[in-house]
């Protein structure tokens, strides 16, 4: 791995925030969850939550320009489900939605945890999300049109909530355990390796201080072994 790979794979795992997410609520359209993935990224977001109880859910790779290898998805078949992890982090739960209980989606203090609920192109946050979160929000709009695409919404809630975080300084103190870090040093500068390593089921090495792998001969053993599955 480069000097410069290393510099650049550390500088984005110490500025993700673990306790800041988005829940997409039954969003469907492929481009639009990667487009919301691909701001994720953007802004330092660790983890994006989908409410998917029927079909798989599928990633467009173009739309996300490889952001998706960097936020992890974590699907759920029940907003109870979702809501449970949520309250377990101590967040804060946030949901888009047309109403009189809503509030100017710039009026929350996004530096404390939380999860945005967002819903899909028709017909918006469910009623069951709506039920779960401690406060509704909304985008003020003064043309004709009373909703935006989710994409647009995600990244002005994503955006603002960005604004405040580095106001209170937020950013750059790295929050995300060891290991983890460790995996995405790996997997993401040593590509190669790690695909190897998952073909011959080798476990990772550690990635030392100048971004190098840091492993015993018996390792080095096993990865120039004959790779016999590559060979069917």
């Amino acid at each position: 791995m480069s000097p410069e790979r290393f510099a650049r794979i550390n500088e984005m795992l110490d500025n993700r925030q673990p306790d800041l997410t988005l829940c997409l609520d039954r969003v469907h359209k492929t481009n639009n969850i990667a487009a919301v993935i691909r701001t994720a990224d953007a802004v330092g977001i660790h983890q994006v939550h989908a409410v998917w109880p029927d079909i798989e859910m599928r990633v467009s790779g173009n739309t996300a320009s490889g952001s998706q290898q960097w936020v992890k998805t974590i699907k759920h078949y029940h907003m109870d489900d979702a809501q449970q992890a949520f309250r377990a982090q101590g967040m804060q739960i946030l949901a888009t939605n047309f109403s009189e209980d809503a509030v100017d989606f710039r009026e929350i203090d996004y530096t404390r945890p939380t999860a945005i609920i967002l819903g899909n192109e028709h017909d918006g946050v469910s009623l069951e999300g709506i039920a779960a979160a401690d406060q509704q929000i909304i985008i003020p709009m003064i043309g004709m049109v009373q909703s935006l695409n989710v994409s647009v919404a995600s990244a002005l809630i994503m955006y603002e909530a960005q604004r405040q975080r580095q106001a209170a300084g937020m950013y750059g103190s790295r929050k995300l355990d060891d290991d983890y870090c460790q995996i995405k040093l790996f997997e993401q500068g040593h590509p190669i390796y790690a695909k190897a390593c998952k073909r011959k089921n080798i476990p990772y090495p550690a990635v030392d201080e100048q971004g190098q792998i840091a492993a015993d001969d018996i390792w080095w053993e096993k990865m120039r072994a004959p790779d016999f599955h590559a060979a069917v």
